[in-house]
């Protein structure tokens, strides 16, 4: 196979699609594509995902890679870093027979990975994924004693304009089949009318599907300029000790914003927000609830999200995956009921109409001439 195109190289995948065109090849240095990643890769098109790193490092079983095979996306795997340095933006990169070259010079090579050795990887994740859930579930004992205190007692929530009380608020978060469940639950959206968080990338999520976000909250890493010169107001989510690196860049925008110093994800501290400040409802689309969810955001525990959802759960409705348990669909049955019920107003406005009744009228006169009078008389058509 030969691949040909234009390099388009980051470290980071979700900073790389940003300006991914469709045709180009994507380097990355991603350990366990996940499956947000490999969406996003997706929509751009790429003729090729070369990786630094192993797509499937074999610790659990990340879904990017089969979703890009899928797609039809092919991708040469852990080409090492050593490699990865020497592609530089904008080269003009030939793969062929696994091989790559720039100018035709030769720099290094990689693994296909096909269909089969895809499955072949992630059957084999089964033997190290329980040695992974119990670290993961030791580290978040561990850090559930350390931030139980802070997070639940003695955390100081900044005050914000946007009134929470009486109303339900929907936390989106670009996570797992966000889209699906955001479209799912469009009919609670236009009826309830929500106070809508985004938290970072999740902001422009809302944006995506026609919604103007209430608030951003996150380190504002991912959400693009646009969605935040759009939103009533943004919290910056800062470490503990108040250093906040998302600051900057709201301040170079010229926008105003919230500090919230606090352990734990943004998703945690958007929930806190909602809770403390009486919010009716807490809809939660997206977030990561899971250890493959946490593993994929590169988290060796889930602390803090144990501890929020201990918390908020009275007022939590979590609606990740909604969209598999109610899938709105219009059946033959429907379109049957439409058209009956648009022939009523039809038929009594003809029934009403002199030039109707005239024409029925007409209809009965030829009746007479075809049929016997007698016949017309036993079944009163006449």
């Amino acid at each position: 196979m030969l691949t040909k195109g234009i390099a388009r190289i980051d470290k980071k995948t979700k900073e790389l699609v940003k300006r991914l065109n469709p045709g180009e090849i994507a380097v990355i240095n991603h350990e366990d594509i996940d499956e947000v990643a490999a969406n996003s890769l997706v929509m751009c098109k790429p003729c090729m995902v070369i990786n630094a790193a192993e797509s499937i490092s074999g610790r659990y079983p990340n879904l990017g890679p089969e979703i890009l095979e899928k797609a039809g996306i092919p991708i040469l795997d852990h080409i090492g870093n050593e490699l990865f340095s020497k592609i530089k933006e904008g080269d003009l990169l030939e793969i062929k027979d696994n091989k790559i070259y720039i100018d035709e010079k030769y720099i290094g090579a990689g693994t296909m990975l096909t269909k089969e050795l895809i499955k072949e990887q992630l059957e084999a994740t089964s033997q190290n994924f329980q040695k992974e859930l119990d670290k993961f579930i030791e580290n978040t004992l561990e850090y559930a004693k350390k931030e139980k205190d802070m997070l639940l007692e003695n955390l100081i929530i900044p005050k914000v304009n946007t009134k929470f009380k009486g109303r339900h608020t929907l936390v989106v978060v670009r996570g797992q089949n966000y889209k699906e469940d955001l479209h799912a639950i469009r009919s609670y959206i236009e009826e309830f009318n929500p106070i809508l968080i985004g938290v970072d990338g999740g902001g422009d999520a809302l944006m995506e599907c026609g919604y103007i976000p209430n608030m951003i909250v996150g380190d504002m890493d991912s959400v693009s300029d646009e969605c935040l010169k759009a939103c009533e107001e943004i919290v910056v989510h800062a470490y503990p000790n108040g250093e906040a690196p998302g600051l900057k860049r709201i301040e170079a925008l010229g926008l105003k914003s919230v500090v919230f110093p606090a352990p734990g994800t943004s998703e945690d501290i958007a929930m806190l927000l909602a809770f403390e400040n009486e919010t009716e409802l807490i809809v939660a689309v997206g977030t990561h609830s899971n250890m493959v969810d946490f593993l994929e955001k590169g988290r060796k525990g889930m602390a803090s999200t144990f501890l929020v959802r201990l918390k908020v759960g009275s007022k939590l409705v979590d609606a990740k995956g909604v969209n598999k348990l109610y899938r709105e669909s219009v059946k033959f049955k429907h379109f049957v009921g439409l058209a009956f019920g648009a022939m009523i107003p039809i038929f009594i406005v003809g029934a009403l109409s002199p030039t109707v009744q005239q024409l029925f009228k007409l209809f009965l006169i030829k009746l007479k001439f075809i049929f016997p009078m007698e016949l017309l008389g036993r079944y009163h058509i006449w």
